[in-house]
């Protein structure tokens, strides 16, 4: 049996219960980040503003969003608190989704360019100012007399190198130069304040080696770091370039997500068919589909019929069908027939931009662990700064002959190596590519804490009606008496019920017309309350009811009895069926188990949560249902206003509490459990009391949500022990503590090389979530 479902468009993000209600919400582009410490001060800034009430930046999508109260601030206070910053910004406007990625992607290519325009000139000169800096040490260069160490020959061909080098560090490296400036205009210091002060400090001091190397006690000792210089920026630069590749594929999900729209619609107007862009469909407009057409936009089914793939939205491979009525979900594709409907929601109002633009809150939101990086990383580069200082002290008065040369290299290698670019990628580059994933497989978190917190859930509890089951009753079983066939018996339960308005009696026309069965019109059609329907149908006396009904009209049906028992027994509701006097025998009828509703709990199982189910049915009903399920846990009988008190009972056992429900006498428990999972075919306020809305009606969502969240979590704590163990790590090491023992110097070269390649290191490991395998339940 086909069932019709339809997707709710997704919510607006949950109240906080902090916010006005009064509060508008601005997308603003900021320019010019880098690292950790430059989301700080961008939010730092942001939240000072009069009149804000939250503000989040992420790095990854280089974006600010700012909750803010109309009344007192607007735009142009917000941008001009980027650009106190150090940073330049622009309201994101309401253009088409696609366009504006378009625009980023074009916006992101050309930088990616500039930087590598920069780096291979950087590495051009770095291939011979690295070989004649050090030209004693080269074979077939160490027997060349003027190039010998000390020789005045070489200081000429070092003279040389110092104006080579001079373009790299006033055009390759002009960003670190632009950057670290806006941060210091600002009191305030980045990434690039740590390789703009190493660079220069590595070319001044080369610089004076060369201009007069008689400052220095020995010859010898007048060395020149300027392939530190062009290698550095070679390597940083060419690290840049990477992270923006990077970055932009672990914004592929909404990509994907808006790359459904489709471009054209064709709609009714003055009686003809029109083929007009999307973006000028209006509400009220009538859109035709044909076969293998997408729907352009939200609406109802005004005539005709279908099977669409929705797939795309909600991770469902089944197709759904439509008929009049139904609902159509814009960018799901149209399979097999032709039909009409009322265009009810266009624009940025419809399901497919409700989706992306809640996906793009929650990958901009932070997880309560990227707090504490915040605050490491607002004190990291100055506390670099100090022990880079610190370093060249000590080393300049205890270090070994030549005091000075090591003092310099070991506080530029120090400056170097730092990264706090990797500290600010960890947590939301590994969101953003986590979240994506969720969406493409229909599951959307409302934000970070939500992602976060799905990860420790203990205890899950699934309503019954519209979770487990269908939440509609459908025709199960037809028993037919000796001497009568099924068929005849449903006829005739489904003839008789066509006067009635019980959805029990739906339930049976339906499988009547599933089953193609042709129906008379009864003659006579009389409901008795609480008992049944009595009919006149072919010149037949037709009973249809419980067993009280046929005891009242003296109807035998004691050889069906234990039948109608064993149907009562699995949850289903027995209907007696009597004609002329006589037993001819049961229709059932049950809120039916979802398909995938057993593999899904085994999956949830699976994963080490207990699972419960709560409603409001009979035990007897609720033990049915729970054994063919197989959930150990059930909370029969309780009422609406009861469910949260038992979600709240099983947290009081010390259990982290996921609750799953649809109905508006969910939403008070969905609110009280850690994390509420919302399916999306249920009731607004059900989804708009969740945390995690599941935008198709299966269990196998919760699956996907549980183990992404998982997987999104332990790839977030894999790029943060990368980040603090590289930089704690690193940081010693190019301080020169271990070259007492064990005679270690770590060279800026190499030191450039590590800090190049652990942000794009970061973002690599993030992008592996897009490879995340869903195991289908």
């Amino acid at each position: 049996m086909s069932a019709t479902r339809t997707t709710a468009p997704p919510p607006s993000p949950k109240p906080t219960g902090s916010e006005p209600q009064a509060a508008a919400t601005a997308r603003l582009g900021v320019e010019g980040m880098h690292c950790a410490s430059c989301v700080a001060r961008v939010e730092k800034e942001l939240r000072g503003v009069p009149g804000v009430v939250a503000a989040s930046v992420s790095l990854p999508s280089e974006e600010a969003r700012v909750s803010f109260a109309p009344a007192a601030v607007d735009l142009a206070a917000l941008e001009r608190a980027v650009e106190r910053a150090g940073f330049s910004a622009h309201a994101k406007d309401e253009q088409p989704l696609q366009d504006e990625l378009e625009r980023q992607d074009l916006d992101r290519e050309r930088e990616h360019r500039a930087l590598m325009r920069k780096f291979w000139f950087s590495a051009t000169v770095a291939v011979p100012v690295l070989v004649l800096s050090n030209a004693w040490m080269v074979p077939g260069l160490d027997s060349v007399s003027w190039l010998a160490r000390g020789s005045d020959g070489l200081y000429w061909v070092w003279r040389g190198l110092a104006v080579l080098t001079l373009p790299v560090l006033m055009w390759a490296a002009r960003e670190f130069y632009a950057s670290a400036w806006r941060a210091l205009r600002h009191r305030a210091a980045n990434m690039h304040t740590l390789i703009a002060t190493g660079i220069t400090a590595a070319y001044a001091y080369s610089l004076v080696a060369v201009a007069d190397p008689s400052i220095f006690p020995a010859g010898k000792y007048a060395d020149v770091y300027f392939d530190v210089v062009a290698v550095v920026t070679a390597l940083v630069t060419l690290g840049m370039a990477l992270e923006i590749r990077a970055k932009g594929r672990s914004s592929q999900a909404i990509r994907k997500l808006a790359g459904l729209q489709t471009k054209t619609a064709r709609v009714l107007r003055e009686g003809a068919e029109v083929e007009i862009a999307v973006e000028d469909v209006a509400v009220g407009d009538i859109v035709v589909v044909r076969p293998g057409e997408k729907v352009p936009v939200d609406g109802l089914i005004v005539s005709g019929e279908s099977t669409l793939d929705e797939s795309m939205l909600t991770g469902e491979s089944l197709p759904v069908d439509k008929r009049q009525g139904d609902q159509v979900i814009g960018a799901t594709m149209n399979e097999t027939g032709s039909f009409r409907f009322r265009a009810t929601k266009v624009g940025r109002d419809t399901a497919l931009a409700g989706i992306v633009r809640m996906v793009g809150d929650a990958q901009a939101s932070k997880l309560p662990i990227q707090r504490l990086v915040d605050r490491v990383a607002g004190v990291f580069v100055p506390a670099v700064v100090i022990l880079s200082i610190a370093t060249f002290v000590v080393w300049f008065d205890v270090g070994p002959t030549p005091a000075l040369s090591y003092a310099v290299i070991t506080a530029v290698t120090v400056l170097i190596i730092a990264c706090p670019c990797a500290l600010g990628l960890a947590t939301p580059t590994s969101l953003t590519v986590g979240m994506g994933r969720a969406a493409e497989h229909g599951v959307l978190f409302r934000g970070g804490e939500a992602l976060q917190a799905a990860r420790r859930l203990e205890v899950l509890v699934l309503d019954k009606t519209g979770t487990i089951t269908h939440g509609t009753p459908a025709l199960t079983d037809v028993i037919a008496a000796p001497g009568l066939r099924e068929t005849d018996v449903l006829a005739a339960a489904a003839a008789v019920e066509r006067g009635s308005e019980h959805p029990l009696a739906r339930a049976v026309i339906d499988g009547a017309a599933e089953r193609g069965l042709k129906l008379s019109e009864p003659e006579r059609f009389a409901a008795i309350p609480g008992h049944g329907i009595e009919a006149q149908l072919d010149g037949r006396r037709v009973l249809l009811g419980n067993r009280r009904l046929m005891d009242d009209r003296g109807v035998a049906v004691d050889a069906l009895d234990e039948q109608a028992g064993s149907l009562a027994g699995d949850g289903k509701t027995p209907m007696y069926l009597a004609i002329d006097g006589k037993a001819a025998g049961l229709v059932a009828v049950a809120d039916t188990i979802k398909p995938d509703s057993v593999a899904a709990i085994g999956r949830l199982k699976a994963l080490g949560l207990q699972v419960a189910m709560i409603t409001g049915d009979s035990e007897a009903t609720a033990q049915a249902i729970a054994r063919q399920v197989g959930v150990e846990r059930v909370l029969a009988e309780v009422l609406p206003q009861d469910k949260a008190h038992e979600v709240h009972k099983l947290q009081l056992e010390g259990h982290e509490v996921g609750m799953v429900g649809d109905g508006i006498n969910d939403a008070p428990a969905l609110t009280q459990a850690d994390v509420g999972f919302a399916i999306g075919t249920g009731a607004d306020v059900a989804i708009e009391a969740s945390d995690v809305t599941l935008v198709g009606g299966s269990l196998q969502s919760v699956v996907t949500a549980i183990a992404v969240s998982r997987a999104t979590m332990r790839n977030i704590r894999q790029n943060l022990l990368g980040a603090f163990v590289y930089n704690s790590a690193g940081l010693p090491i190019a301080a020169g503590v271990f070259y007492p023992v064990f005679g270690v110097l770590l060279s800026p070269l190499i030191a450039s090389v590590a800090m190049a390649f652990s942000s794009v290191t970061v973002v690599s490991n993030a992008n592996r979530l897009r490879r995340l395998e869903i195991r289908e339940a």
